[in-house]
């Protein structure tokens, strides 16, 4: 066990002291998560996947654990949600789990620009760089996931984020059950991909005593092309006590992740090589001879330079470093950013929390969580471009991350009369480490002497290594007021979020203070009810993004004398939405249009191939303007069959080229569409469930997608097809196959990984998952 995590434990065993001495509280009203369950009930919903947010003042949809659960096992929570309008998600493996390629963006807002929240905790902003938080597939189990909700543009004022410009995507664990019980469930598929998932539910220990639910999950796949394996372990645990009409709770998530990477392409090189293409992994023989040969054709420049210039006498004969070799590739190898031998992603997490939800009486409730997050990472790449002195002329490179981060989130209602008021606030301190590192490789052949899969130790060099703190404090007022057939919600946050960079090892990267602060971000909606079945809604929202406190991203991750330059002004964004929903016994469906306006707009050029690690170049490009539609409907066609299409157009461009202190225009981006934001979604599912037999088959289409500034980089659009169908023996029994990429389609998946250029082709692209097939056999006890 961590230190960090010992002093978590500690801290929480203090809380849970804590509330274990507050006397028991009883109260008529009913929680918010079976508030909301009921409402869904009494308005018809219970038995909808989706849910399309009848009675939100707001554009928001929901999908719960019966949808995932159609999905395969082990699914990330974020492809489920693809399909809503507007929502696009691409990932290079086939269940969306894989963090490198992972990419999530709604309305022209990239994943970095959204907000995340795990049952009211904050996971940050989900980058790989992990800086603030983890991702939603190391913070629980899927099958632990009792519901998400998406609220496309205007997420609540209560959402503990501070990168929620554009939506707000909320996930809900399922609470302990409330009978003994015991679920499995073992999954095989395509390229040796296996699972096990165990759920113990305790019930009620004793009468009116806790319940406790003890979930596992292990995960072992081959990548799907080259070498290499995806592998995660975690453990969840979590204890309910009931007390009077509320509760009090803990829990505890582990998670350990190895995944190997796939080869970052272009379509340059797609084109040259295929989509198939990756990296040497188990060809280390290969993978010395193109750094040997790339580390000749060095020398090579620096003699050609040398003779040039007169540094170099002339007639001095020119002398190779790896002899025998030669100066050029072999047959299909360009350069030696076309592969290298291995990369990989390592992190270990836990996550922790306490709290309560009580009601003091009908009107007075209030919302009490204390959490803790611990994480240790590490990003590996074997790169050429740096030599292990007497050894191999490769090394390992690291991205090395260390987070201890304690926070609170708490919130009060009360109802008086027509209103409902509530208060609420978020604090966090948060310590991120991060550190670049190089790892020596020895002379060997046949196999590198370090593997990729492991922790390192034992570093030859440090590039740079900082220490960064960041200190955020959010509040938020709002009233209720309803009326009947209307009702209006206004309200406000604060968010003040303070960034300090405190270098070990400068690295030529940048150091100081940043701080971004607006005591009044304001949110008003109105939901007008013209009968039972439909409804009118509208919304304002004004949001903030503070700064990123990191190496590798936001305003540290340039040079000092970059930083110095930049415009430092927190982006914001303003969003109005107006929409229309309905519903019948047969049919709900919504339609909404919106209109943002996002201003001060950081974007990070990237700067040499990604292996390089060079500083970012920022720049503050001015203002974006995104308009667009979402629709979404589900109709039964009878019980047993049902069908949802939703479909989004989107338009987002820049308003602003991006100049010099001199005001000459550097970059002509004014009037180009936003990177990786595609202007046509459109999703279908065709589902039939008799409650023995169910299947379900999905298409989306996800159109054109810029990957450069000056959108003179694009790839094409594409439908990719899933399909599953199962037969449930009983209530706890059931057999289910799953098909990904059903008709095995080629494509681009995710762009950007390596971040986006001002203009041409680049290294930044991730190929889709090919056709997959998966089997599970689940039981109950």
């Amino acid at each position: 066990m961590t230190t960090y995590f010992s002093r978590g434990l500690r801290a929480g065993v203090a809380v849970i002291a804590m509330l274990a001495a507050t006397p028991a509280l009883a109260g008529e009203a009913v929680d918010g998560a079976a508030g909301d369950a009921a409402a869904d009930d009494a308005a018809g919903y219970g038995d909808e996947i989706v849910v399309l947010g009848q009675g939100e003042a707001r554009q928001v949809q929901e999908i719960g654990a019966a949808d995932i659960a159609l999905d395969v096992p082990g699914i990330s929570p974020l492809k489920a949600i693809d399909k809503l309008p507007g929502v696009n998600f691409q990932s290079a493996d086939p269940l969306g789990a894989y963090e490198w390629s992972s990419r999530i963006s709604i309305r022209g807002f990239s994943q970095n620009q959204l907000g995340f929240t795990l049952d009211g905790i904050p996971l940050g902003d989900m980058s790989y760089g992990n800086h603030n938080g983890l991702h939603i597939s190391r913070a629980i189990i899927s099958e632990n996931v009792g519901r998400v909700e998406v609220a496309q543009g205007a997420g609540s004022l209560a959402a503990a984020s501070s990168s929620n410009l554009g939506g707000t995507i909320e996930f809900f664990s399922r609470e302990p059950a409330e009978r003994l019980g015991i679920d499995v469930a073992g999954t095989w598929g395509s390229d040796e991909n296996k699972r096990i998932f165990a759920r113990l539910d305790s019930g009620e220990i004793v009468p009116g005593g806790p319940r406790l639910s003890l979930s596992y999950a292990w995960q072992d796949a081959d990548k799907w092309k080259g070498d290499g394996a995806q592998r995660q372990d975690q453990v969840n645990a979590r204890i309910v006590q009931p007390v009077g009409d509320g509760q009090v709770f803990a829990f505890v998530n582990y998670s350990n992740r190895r995944e190997n990477d796939y080869q970052d392409l272009s379509a340059e090189m797609i084109g040259r090589l295929g989509y198939k293409w990756d990296n040497f992994a188990k060809n280390w023989d290969y993978a010395v001879l193109i750094a040997s040969i790339y580390q000749n054709q060095n020398a090579r420049a620096a003699y050609n330079a040398g003779i040039a210039n007169g540094t170099i006498p002339a007639g001095t004969p020119f002398v190779a470093p790896y002899a025998g070799v030669g100066e050029t590739f072999p047959l299909l190898i360009k350069t030696v950013d076309d592969a290298y031998y291995d990369a990989s992603g390592l992190r270990k997490d836990w996550l922790a929390g306490v709290g309560l939800d009580v009601p003091f009486n009908d009107y007075w409730s209030m919302k009490l969580q204390g959490y803790y997050h611990g994480n240790d990472g590490r990003g590996l790449w074997y790169t050429p471009y740096v030599v292990t002195p007497g050894g191999a002329p490769i090394t390992i490179r690291t991205t090395e991350y260390e987070i201890e981060r304690y926070g609170i989130v708490a919130s009060s209602s009360v109802t008086i009369g027509a209103n409902a008021f509530e208060i609420g606030m978020w604090y966090e301190d948060n310590d991120f480490n991060q550190a670049r590192r190089f790892y020596g490789l020895a002379d060997t052949r046949g196999a590198p002497s370090r593997g990729s899969l492991t922790f390192p130790k034992d570093p030859l060099a440090t590039q740079w290594e900082f220490d960064f703190n960041t200190q955020t404090l959010q509040y938020h007022v709002q009233d209720t007021l309803d009326l009947g057939a209307l009702r209006i919600n206004a309200g406000w946050k604060g968010l003040r979020v303070t960034n300090r960079a405190t270098p070990i090892v400068r690295g030529g990267l940048a150091a100081g203070r940043t701080e971004a602060k607006d005591w009044f971000l304001p949110q008003a909606g109105l939901l007008y009810r013209l009968n039972d079945d439909n409804e009118l809604f509208a919304s304002y929202t004004q949001n903030m993004r503070a700064f990123e406190s990191s190496a590798t991203g936001g305003p540290f991750a340039t040079t000092q004398a970059g930083f110095d330059a930049l415009d430092l002004r927190p982006e914001t964004s303003t969003t109005y939405e107006l929409g229309f929903r309905t519903k019948s016994r047969v049919f709900q469906g919504v339609i909404a249009g919106y209109y943002v306006d996002f201003k001060d707009r950081i974007i990070a050029f990237a700067n040499g191939s990604g292996i390089q690690g060079n500083p970012a170049i920022l720049s503050n490009v001015g203002d974006v303007r995104s308009w667009g539609i979402e629709a979404a409907g589900t109709f039964h066609v009878t019980p047993e069959l049902s069908l949802f299409a939703s479909y989004a157009y989107n338009d987002s461009e820049y308003r602003d080229d991006v100049v010099n202190a001199a005001g000459t225009v550097i970059v002509a981006t004014a009037g180009k569409t936003v990177v990786n934001s595609p202007r046509h979604l459109a999703k279908g599912e065709i589902t039939w469930d008799n409650d023995h037999l169910f299947a379900r088959i999905g298409a989306n289409y996800t159109s054109k997608r810029y990957y450069s500034y000056l959108n003179d980089a694009a790839v094409g659009g594409f439908v990719i097809v899933d399909a599953s169908i199962g037969y449930r023996l009983n209530e706890k029994i059931s057999i289910q196959a799953n098909a990904t990429n059903l008709f095995d389609k080629a494509y681009v998946s995710t762009i950007g990984t390596n971040g986006f250029a001002n203009s041409g082709d680049s290294q930044t692209l991730l190929a889709g998952a090919p056709q997959q097939f998966f089997v599970t056999l689940k039981a109950g006890f």
